[in-house]
């Protein structure tokens, strides 16, 4: 079964029908699979490209586990700052000025995220850049 000549659909289970074998959806071969932790596989032909800086560095960091460990010790330093208070604290007015069922997902991000960046302290960001630092230097980037 194909929707177009030539080009073959394999179904792949989506990531909560892992074990729910009748429930499947459609996935065209030339489609690339993602994840929050890894980068997309890319297809056959465009394996054969050079990788970025950007991308190198991207793919040790989840090899060697220091992006979860990055990522874990911004989390504890956000929190630890009252940075994340901060923030459910606008989203909770920003959700009483306009109505509780008024308010979408995509409204709060579009709101939140240029003040909750401008309001990371520098000192955390100083941190999370000498540890990344450190990691190229040790990965020998």
């Amino acid at each position: 079964m194909s929707d177009q000549p030539g080009r073959a659909i394999r179904y792949v289970p989506a990531e909560n029908e892992l074990f729910d074998f009748p429930a499947r959806r459609q996935v065209s071969e030339k489609k690339m699979r993602a994840s929050i932790n890894r980068p997309p596989t890319p297809d056959a032909e465009d394996q054969e490209k050079e990788l970025t800086l950007q991308e190198i560095i991207n793919v040790k960091l989840i090899e060697s586990g220091e992006k979860e460990r990055l990522k874990e010790l911004l989390r504890e330093r956000l929190i630890e700052c009252g940075w994340r208070d901060e923030m459910k604290a606008l989203c909770r007015a920003f959700t009483r000025k306009k109505g509780r069922n008024n308010v979408t997902v995509d409204d709060l991000i579009h709101v939140i995220t240029p003040k909750g960046r401008a309001s990371v302290p520098d000192s955390v960001k100083a941190e999370l850049l000498q540890r990344i630092r450190t990691f190229l230097v040790s990965a020998a980037l």
